[in-house]
Parts: structure tokens; C-alpha cells; sequence
């Protein structure tokens, strides 16, 4: 009996790590994934995490086996999966797939749409799984109802009964969470974490939402144009970011041009302790929360161009002589400035990253 065999069998999930090597595809002459490389541990959540058309969608696909990779290699636990000279197909890889838009049969009934891969378990064993995974997610008292008489939380969590009752060990969801409100969307999307830890499967999640990717994730691989930019835990990417766009995915920036002298990072927001190494002219990245006021004559002077009360802190934007863009700052717990106001601000060092020019330009 082969690993998948038991897999199917068993009484819980057995989750399987994923590894991906060198792993291409591409649609005529546009490269949609390119190069790659990522070791997924068995029972670890990850976010693809990137903008639309980055090559996340593509990427789930691919390890899915709805895709075929042009180049490189994909396996689950132990078993190559695809390669340019084998492809094993979707049914066997012992996955679960949830799509953004749930795809669930609108002419079967609910406990219908999850018994739908349990074929092989026979009717009235799958009928029985089926409910006890309607009755897991809240839904028991709907398994006879059709997916059009169901909110949009309640079709987003019949679909995610069926991706798990045949118990994969690896589940993998694009965008689950897009279509709902934001309300919904953060009732849902714990609900799912929650399941996701019950069951201990592997978890590959599509987001093009930071926030989410940084509540839900034990690891986030940050997606560029079909590359890997950077993966790491969510401490890792926001305070020590690769380069200038994983900051930026992460955190609204303030992108402050510096020149280093004689080890020094100096700028329109005064001086700065450069790396080691960094020579010539660089870019400071600071957060709007990391710049406050301050003393006048013991920071750098600016003027108030717009203040905007957000509840509890203040959204400024602030005129510094030396940028060409205004300075977005938060302010917390502080009287919010008039406009036209003249003050004095000072950002902290310790929350400011530095980069070297070219890694802007890249």
C-alpha cells in the first residue's frame, strides 16, 4: 500500500512537507514563475504573499498539478510530484484546493458538495464524514440546503469542509478570504486558522494582503515578478526586510534620500550610524510611526500640510525642505497640528532602515 494509500485512509490528517526546486512556468513569452526555490516543513503555515499578477495563483497551481512547471522540481513528503519528465497527477497528490470563489456545484446540496471526493469511501461512509465536517464548521443544520441559500461565510466554509474531509496533507487556498467584508473576512479567516491548527495539515495560502499573511502565517514568502524576494516569519520581513519593496509591502514608508559620509547616513532628517560597508548615496526607509515631534531647534524643522484625526492617532502630512514628496506621519496621544503649523520632528534610529540606492532602482 503506497504512502498516499494510507494517507487516505487514515483517522487524521498526516500533514507532508513541500519542497520546491528551481521551479519555472511559462505562458508564451511571459515568464510567470521563474527560479523558485522553497522548503515548506510538514504541518507550516505559509503565505505567497505579492501583488496581483506576481506569479502566487500560478505557484498553487503548479504544486496542485493543475499546471504543468516548465523547469525544476516539486515534491510532497517523501514523492516527486512534477518535473519536466514526470507529472503525477492532481487526484493523486493528496491535496486540497480551495479556490477564491469557493466553486461549489450549485445544483448539489451542501453535504453533497463536501462528500463530492469521497467517492471511493462508498455512499453512506462519505455521507457520514461529510457531515461530521459540516458539524466541525457550524453547518450541520444546512447539510440539506443548496449553496445559493447560504451567506457568503457560510458557502466560503462549505467549501473549506471539502478541500479538508478527504484529510490532505496538503491544503492550498488563493485568496480565501478576498470576497467577504471585512467584518466577515476576520471572523472567517480566524475560523480557519483555528481548523487549519486542528487538523495539522500543511497550509499553502495565496494573499495579496499583507495584514492577513502576518495573522495567519508561521512563514511568508514575499513574490516579485514570479521570483522569490524574500521568505522568513512576519518579525524576520518587517525588521530586517531584503530590500525596499519587502519593507514597503509590510509598512507604509517614508523614503528619505541620504548620502554617507565618513560612515554616516546624512539627510533631510539629519544623521544617521550607516552599516558597514554602505558608501555613497542610500535610501532611508521610516515609518510614519517612527517620526515625532519634538522640541523646537532639536529636530529637523517642517510644516503641517494636511492632519486628518484616524480615532485614537493622527494621519500628517508634512513639508521637510530637502524632499520632493511630502512625510507621512502617525501621530499617537498628541493634539493634531493645524495646518500651515510650523513644528519640529525627529524620527527614530532604531526603527529606521537603510538601504543602498540601487536596491531602490532593482
Amino acid at each position: 500500500m503506497s504512502y498516499w494509500d494510507r494517507r487516505r485512509k487514515a483517522a487524521a490528517t498526516i500533514a507532508a512537507g513541500v519542497s520546491l526546486a528551481a521551479v519555472c512556468k511559462t505562458f508564451g513569452a511571459r515568464a510567470a514563475v521563474s527560479d523558485f526555490s522553497l522548503e515548506i516543513a510538514p504541518g507550516e503555515i505559509v503565505c505567497l504573499l505579492g501583488p496581483s499578477g506576481c506569479g502566487k495563483s500560478t505557484l498553487l497551481r503548479l504544486i496542485a498539478g493543475v499546471e504543468r512547471l516548465d523547469a525544476g522540481r516539486i515534491a510532497i513528503g517523501d514523492f516527486e510530484v512534477a518535473s519536466p519528465k514526470f507529472f503525477m497527477p492532481p487526484e493523486e497528490r493528496g491535496v486540497g484546493l480551495m479556490f477564491q470563489d469557493f466553486a461549489l456545484f450549485p445544483h448539489l446540496r451542501v453535504i453533497d458538495n463536501v462528500a463530492f471526493g469521497l467517492k471511493r469511501l462508498g455512499r453512506e461512509t462519505a455521507r457520514k464524514e461529510a457531515l461530521a465536517a459540516l458539524a466541525r464548521m457550524g453547518l450541520a443544520d444546512y447539510a440539506d440546503s443548496y449553496p445559493h441559500m447560504l451567506s457568503g461565510g457560510q458557502q466560503q466554509r462549505v467549501a473549506l469542509a471539502r478541500a479538508i474531509v478527504p484529510r490532505p496533507g496538503v491544503m492550498l487556498m488563493d485568496e480565501p478570504f478576498s470576497g467577504l467584508d471585512s467584518r466577515l473576512r476576520h471572523a472567517v479567516r480566524n475560523e480557519t486558522l483555528a481548523i487549519l491548527r486542528e487538523v495539522g495539515a500543511t497550509a499553502i495560502i495565496v494573499t495579496h494582503d499583507a495584514e492577513e499573511a502576518m495573522r495567519i502565517a508561521d512563514r511568508v514568502a514575499v513574490m516579485r515578478a514570479g521570483r522569490l524576494v524574500q521568505a522568513g516569519s512576519v518579525e524576520e520581513l518587517y525588521q530586517r526586510p531584503a530590500d525596499i519593496y519587502v519593507a514597503e509591502t509590510f509598512s507604509e514608508m517614508n523614503l528619505v534620500p541620504c548620502r554617507v559620509i565618513s560612515g554616516w547616513a546624512v539627510g533631510p532628517l539629519g544623521r544617521f550610524r550607516a552599516p558597514a560597508g554602505f558608501e555613497g548615496e542610500v535610501t532611508l526607509c521610516v515609518r510614519p510611526r517612527a517620526i515625532e515631534l519634538c522640541a523646537a531647534n532639536s529636530g529637523t524643522p517642517a510644516r503641517v500640510l494636511e492632519a486628518r484625526p484616524l480615532g485614537s492617532e493622527a494621519h500628517v502630512e508634512l513639508c521637510v525642505q530637502g524632499l520632493e514628496t511630502s512625510l507621512v506621519v502617525r501621530l499617537q496621544g498628541a493634539a493634531i497640528p493645524a495646518q500651515g503649523a510650523e513644528l519640529c520632528i525627529r524620527a527614530d534610529a532604531e526603527q529606521v532602515l537603510m538601504f543602498p540606492k540601487q536596491a531602490q532602482q532593482a
